[in-house]
């Protein structure tokens, strides 16, 4: 009986120490996501960080812009960024190595757009389309600094969307009646909803999911405009409709830009990176959250920890694909 007890013991532990050592594939090796600096990305990355530390692996992550999130990964001095936007990003792969040195691992969110919107009393009014800004007298309604043309709260440089608002502004014949106001985003954000607020004509750029559409609601406060028609640069065709709107810019998904051999080396964490999806109404939601207020490193990590909570069975089987033999 002893004997027979003793085997059976054995028995389930040699059973038990292949799975145990699944449960923590990642153990001893340290992973180097990058994130760019806009904060309201954090949340779909800590997200993945989370999994990747159940999965037993050491998170470094760092901070740069997001043409420099997608060069360090490129380059081999970062693992992946989780932001990558399939199109509006395309120049940004391409000039990183393109699909010699990186990999899109996806889609992770799906149906993200961009546009140019104005307050709904000034669409209402009749301007429409991005086009109506050519006229002189239409664009100086929209002045907030007194030269006459029309101010466009627009687009950081170094996050993509400003190659295509600058392209706009060529191919649409815009240059002499609207300036493309170029700085910190949020700060023009801020200025732009006072002004809103203080009744005055607002023009600007925003994209979905971030906190300004929770801020500006589409079809209460403003509307998206129409372009004149679809022109993107380097000659990129694609699919910018939105609810029977030309917006200009690419319907777009975002991906996981990992590099080749990041993947290779590490088939737990390519895995996880190919099974994580989150919906796009999650991250809006998170992200209205932070506009009203809860936006420390610590706020965010408790709306990580609330978001898997909430998906816990989906969540299991992020982990249990990665640990996976």
């Amino acid at each position: 009986m002893k004997h027979l007890t003793f085997t059976t013991a054995l028995g389930l532990s040699l059973l038990a120490s292949p799975l145990l050592a699944n449960e923590k594939p990642g153990e001893g090796v340290t992973v180097r996501p990058v994130a760019s600096n806009i904060a309201e990305e954090q949340f779909q990355a800590r997200v993945i960080y989370k999994a990747l530390e159940d999965l037993g692996y050491t998170i470094e992550p760092q901070q740069v812009e997001i043409q420099s999130a997608h060069l360090a990964v490129g380059t081999g001095d970062a693992d992946f960024y989780s932001a990558h936007w399939d199109l509006l990003h395309k120049a940004f792969f391409d000039e990183s190595g393109g699909d010699e040195a990186l990999e899109k691992v996806g889609p992770f969110i799906e149906g993200m757009v961009q546009g140019y919107l104005v307050d709904k009393k000034s669409y209402d009014a009749g301007v429409k389309n991005l086009g109506d800004f050519k006229d002189a007298a239409t664009a100086a309604k929209f002045d907030a600094d007194g030269d006459g043309k029309a101010d466009l709260a627009g687009c950081v440089p170094g996050w993509g969307c400003e190659r295509i608002i600058e392209h706009h502004m060529d191919e649409y014949g815009l240059r002499d009646t609207v300036t493309h106001n170029q700085g910190e985003y949020n700060a023009l954000m801020a200025d732009t909803i006072s002004r809103f607020q203080n009744g005055q004509p607002i023009l600007y750029f925003t994209w979905t999911p971030y906190w300004v559409s929770g801020a500006l609601v589409p079809g209460k406060d403003v509307e998206w405009l129409d372009v004149p028609y679809t022109s993107l640069p380097d000659g990129v065709e694609a699919n910018t409709e939105f609810n029977g709107k030309n917006l200009g810019f690419a319907v777009d998904n975002m991906y996981i830009l990992a590099s080749d051999k990041f993947l290779a080396d590490n088939p737990a964490a390519s895995k996880l990176l190919h099974a994580v999806k989150i919906d796009i109404n999650d991250v809006s939601a998170e992200n209205k959250l932070m506009a009203d207020g809860e936006s420390s490193s610590e706020a965010i990590d408790k709306h990580v920890a609330d978001w898997i909570a909430a998906h816990q069975a989906e969540y299991d089987g992020w982990l249990a694909a990665a640990r996976a033999e």
